[in-house]
């Protein structure tokens, strides 16, 4: 009869693991064809390519809606708009922040996204951190920093471009947590509701915003049959990066899908090595990478002990009193496919 809790949480930890690998392998993988695209190939359009990107992520909800795995559900307007403008500004706020900003300082914006988060938790969630938490969190970010921190300069313009960056992309990781909970809505849905919106503004913003960042219009740009192959095969790859990020912070939340993502960060790094050669590795950077990775181990350890990272109180009530197994339904949805 103790057999079934057991394999319940042997269930979710391979499940959790299968999400997370997913993120990884397709953010990386982005990463890679998005720098070959844009490196090799000029395509220099980033806020527009992201735009193709939900284009074609809302092209997958409508599959799956047809196929039946996404269900009629609701989402209130305000809150669409909402997370839409969170989640522009935050495609906006980085593009300029890496184009007014040193890489540096590009990095510790992308850092100090993490105590962000944790703030966003600890006021709006009454989550609370124990002291192994905390020491591990600070772990990463040393690593990381370590590894990826290099020349630091900053200009007013830039420094608020990176604030307007880093509170945007805080918000929006948080957001789609809080409207999975607050709305029972499982990761395809949500999806489903967030997509078509982001797609129709960014295509209307993205060649304006790409014009004044690079002084080109992306109608002039040379197509290629293998620019086109490539930006075909980012879309492909953005439709599961969008997927198995709102999958993940469902599962988890916004601040453990930061300090699990400079996994990622990693990875590129060890990739960028391979694929690009030497330079970029180099002993400190071995030893970035050896402390935040024992810093995640040390999170993942901590935040999962009892009083690791526990709710005060449950500050969101439910809009759907009435089905209570309405995000574990969605839940098992996501894990089906």
């Amino acid at each position: 009869m103790k057999m079934a809790p057991a394999s319940k949480a042997d269930t979710k930890a391979a499940l959790d693991a299968a999400s997370w690998m997913f993120n990884v392998v397709t953010s990386v993988g982005i990463i890679i064809v998005n720098k070959a695209l844009m490196a090799t190939y000029g395509f220099s359009f980033a806020t527009t390519l992201t735009a193709l990107h939900f284009v074609t992520t809302t092209l997958m909800t409508v599959v799956l809606r047809w196929l039946g795995y996404i269900q009629p559900s609701h989402l209130p307007l305000p809150d669409l708009l909402k997370f839409i403008l969170f989640a522009n500004f935050s495609i906006v706020g980085m593009n300029v922040s890496l184009m007014w900003n040193s890489v540096g300082f590009y990095q510790i914006a992308k850092l100090s996204m993490i105590p962000v988060s944790c703030f966003l938790e600890v006021v709006l969630d009454k989550i609370r951190y124990s002291r192994d938490t905390k020491l591990s969190i600070v772990v990463v970010l040393l690593g990381v920093a370590v590894c990826t921190v290099t020349d630091v300069s900053v200009n007013t313009k830039g420094f608020i471009a990176a604030v307007v960056a880093v509170w945007s992309t805080s918000l929006q990781q948080y957001y789609v947590h809080f409207l999975q909970r607050k709305y029972s809505l499982g990761s395809f849905n949500l999806l489903g509701h967030t997509a078509p919106a982001q797609a129709a503004s960014l295509l209307l913003l993205g060649p304006f915003l790409d014009y004044w960042l690079t002084s080109k219009r992306v109608d002039t740009y040379d197509y290629s049959i293998i620019s086109v192959l490539f930006i075909v095969l980012s879309c492909t790859i953005a439709v599961g990066t969008n997927l198995s990020q709102f999958i993940c912070i469902g599962r988890f939340t916004a601040v453990s899908f930061q300090v699990l993502g400079h996994m990622k960060t990693i990875l590129v790094l060890v990739l960028g090595f391979f694929f690009f050669g030497k330079e970029g590795l180099n002993l400190h950077v071995v030893l970035g990478m050896i402390i935040a990775v024992a810093g995640m181990i040390w999170y993942g350890n901590a935040s999962s002990k009892p009083g690791g990272k526990e709710r005060r109180s449950h500050s969101i009530p439910s809009n759907r009193p009435q089905k209570l197994s309405g995000l574990s339904e969605s839940t098992e949805l996501d894990e089906k496919v």
